[in-house]
């Protein structure tokens, strides 16, 4: 099937193994220094490894390749698991190793690696302000008796919001300032409709969880309407990676050159960089 994929360019790879890192399926390993993409069908085409390149030696292409396999994916990292788990064998105790030559029908060995998922998925709790205040973050009785805050109003001018559910053509859109944002955003930042939906229109989306391009998408969204700016929200975590370049491109596919930015914030709402 000819699907989008990533492509390493192993003159600009310095060998840092970032990409690697970054890949949680495990498509990308390093072979004498450089990264490569290892099998077709671990890679996701969400492009998690193209933020963390210093080099930008990774790139999307469109080409013949294997689908996905994403059962193939967890059964590599079961895999992986059980092996960093089994006991280590002494020298008293070590068998001969039996040299077997490999077949060529075999899929190609891929490096020993951690099994996890995606690393913004890691637990963890987030002390807030008020929490530090109190010492955590539960209702405490004194909270019941203090005057109720102001109601907040819902920045929101239109729907539906989701990337995949959004028409292409809309009169909203004409004359639009375009708020593009991963659905973790307004969840990590408590002021996300006043700082971020107001006066914009809003489409929201999970490379991770859709597992889908958005490029296309977004950019029939701007070549068919008058966009006048496009701004990104994207949390810290890799897998966010996928939204960023696929506004990206879709901007260039879209031939305006349109104002945009990128807002990062960290899994406790602060902007690390706008």
């Amino acid at each position: 099937m000819k699907r989008q994929i990533i492509m390493i360019d192993q003159d600009k790879c310095n060998g840092c193994g970032a990409c690697a890192a970054a890949c949680h399926e495990s498509a990308i390993g390093m072979v004498n220094g450089k990264a490569t993409l290892l099998r077709d069908d671990y890679c996701d085409g969400l492009g998690n490894c193209l933020p963390v390149c210093p080099t930008g030696a990774i790139t999307f292409i469109e080409r013949e390749a294997a689908a996905y396999d994403e059962a193939a994916v967890k059964r590599n990292q079961a895999a992986q698991k059980l092996a960093q788990a089994a006991p280590k064998n002494t020298a008293a105790n070590q068998a001969p190793e039996e040299k077997v030559a490999p077949s060529p029908a075999q899929a190609p060995a891929l490096p020993a690696r951690p099994a996890f998922v995606c690393p913004g998925s890691r637990a963890r709790m987030l002390k807030h302000q008020q929490d530090a205040q109190t010492g955590s973050g539960v209702q405490h009785p004194a909270a019941t008796s203090a005057p109720a805050a102001a109601a907040v109003t819902s920045r929101l001018s239109q729907w539906p919001v989701q990337i995949k559910l959004a028409p292409v053509r809309a009169p909203y859109f004409d004359g639009a300032k375009l708020l593009i944002a991963a659905d973790c955003t307004a969840y990590a930042r408590a002021d996300f409709h006043e700082r971020f939906i107001k006066n914009h229109i809003t489409l929201i989306g999970c490379p991770k969880l859709d597992a889908v391009d958005y490029t296309e998408k977004l950019a029939a969204i701007l070549t068919e309407n008058e966009i006048k700016s496009v701004t990104v929200v994207r949390m810290e975590v890799p897998c966010c990676g996928g939204m960023e370049m696929a506004v990206k491109a879709a901007l260039q596919q879209s031939g305006k050159m349109l104002p945009w930015q990128v807002v990062t914030l960290s899994v406790d709402g602060e902007i690390l960089d706008d």
